[in-house]
């Protein structure tokens, strides 16, 4: 039985402001709303219908703002323990403790994502001072109680020389996962924009570091779809044989096997661009994503660039870095370099 993953947003409380962040992007007068009691187990149990009609596991990436932050928050992590769910935690540094970690591990949490988005002086520029270090020093709290930390970068024009540095801290403290997303543009002045040259030579220089510290103890994530291309490219991906044409096998998972939930019951489709079907609070799960408005994004045929290409059963870019850019979901991948 195959996973479905549900992206739980139960507040929008923080104590950062990260200038690539999407929910204060564009007001930094936004009136945060955290979740109910009698919301969150409303939510909780519709994850459960949903996943018992449609045949799948749930898994839940608990996030905010800082989801630590919530009122009620350890309500939370004793429903999952009681109900015998493991989750991840997508959060910030500042109030891990090792009384909190082992809490944390006690109630089923298997990974904690923290963030770094640059070295020392851009990482901090972007959050806030300090956050760096407080990020590394962090790293052996979490494992020290048995979670395992990922760290997840998102990279731009802005952070994109100093990769090679990230993956190298992120080695030498020993986290157990590293990954990397794109940028996805709010508004055209924040834009940092990485041409597909630019960015594919982001990703060799990163491939090369992945092979440096192959049996470092560190697994990589290829997290990037775009990482296909420049697999399949090298020969090191290949199409299999004998699938079928018309099935999608990998690639961007929007309307696949994910949904997002936001603190005000909103269903996205995906949370990095404007993608609402629906609201948790009023409709089941299962009937939104089966629905009309899921099928908008499951339209492959409509990709101006993917449906040309051999790979769009297995790649298609991000679509919501190129929403970002253009406005437009099915718009090429403004950092994809393959000619079609």
């Amino acid at each position: 039985m195959e996973y479905f993953a549900f992206q739980w947003h139960i507040t929008d409380s923080c104590d950062q402001r990260c200038q690539h962040c999407y929910i204060f992007s564009e007001n930094i007068h936004f009136k945060v709303k955290e979740m109910s009691w009698t919301e969150i187990e409303s939510v909780f149990n519709n994850c459960l219908d949903m996943c018992e009609k449609a045949n799948r596991i749930p898994y839940f990436y608990i996030t905010g703002g800082d989801p630590i932050l919530h009122s009620r928050f350890w309500d939370l992590m004793e429903l999952f323990k009681a109900n015998k769910i493991s989750f991840t935690i997508l959060g910030n540094p500042f109030h891990l403790t090792d009384e909190v970690c082992h809490r944390l591990k006690e109630c089923g949490c298997e990974r904690y994502q923290l963030s770094i988005d640059g070295l020392r002086d851009t990482h901090d520029a972007m959050r806030k001072k300090g956050s760096f270090d407080t990020t590394l020093e962090k790293i052996p709290v979490l494992k020290k109680a048995g979670i395992r930390c990922a760290v997840m970068t998102t990279v731009s024009g802005t952070n994109a020389h100093e990769m090679a540095g990230i993956i190298d801290t992120v080695v030498e403290h020993k986290a157990d996962i590293f990954a990397f997303g794109r940028y996805c543009p709010t508004s055209s002045e924040k834009s940092t924009h990485l041409t597909p040259e630019q960015y594919k030579e982001v990703l060799e220089t990163c491939w090369q570091k992945f092979k440096q510290y192959k049996d470092s103890g560190t697994n990589f994530n290829l997290k990037d779809h775009l990482w296909t291309l420049f697999l399949y490219e090298k020969g090191i991906f290949q199409i299999p044989e004998g699938l079928d044409d018309d099935v999608i096998y990998e690639g961007c998972n929007c309307a696949n096997c994910h949904l997002t939930i936001l603190p005000k019951g909103e269903v996205y489709a995906c949370r990095r661009m404007e993608s609402n079907v629906g609201n948790v609070f009023d409709e089941k799960l299962f009937d939104i994503f089966t629905g009309d408005k899921m099928e908008y994004y499951r339209d492959y045929d409509k990709f101006e660039k993917c449906s040309k290409c051999e790979l769009k059963r297995f790649c298609r870019g991000c679509p919501a870095v190129t929403f970002g850019y253009t406005g437009n979901f099915y718009a090429p991948d403004p950092q994809c370099w393959k000619q079609v």
